[in-house]
């Protein structure tokens, strides 16, 4: 079953607009209420995305990276400033 995008985008617009309202009533590192609207925008960009892929063939400028993804990027570019040291 298919999604309308614009159902989809209006369901991103509303993940963002809660994840506004709990990173401004942040109480503390860790709080969970920020977090759940975190993965809650995460959850509905993908949506979005595999909506808009399948109705128009489109995708946005936009990705979502995860915890794993980040170390790998960061072992990488970790790697390339070892490269350009030993090239010096």
């Amino acid at each position: 079953m298919s999604i309308d995008p614009r159902v989809a985008l209006q369901s991103l617009t509303t993940a963002l607009e809660e994840h506004l309202i709990a990173a401004s009533n942040r109480r503390g590192d860790g709080d969970p209420a920020v977090e759940a609207a975190f993965f809650a925008v995460s959850d509905a960009f993908e949506v979005y995305e595999d909506a808009l892929y399948e109705a128009y063939n489109e995708v946005t400028p936009l990705q979502v990276f995860d915890d794993e993804e980040d170390e790998d990027d960061k072992a990488r570019i970790d790697d390339d400033e070892d490269l350009e040291i030993l090239e010096d």
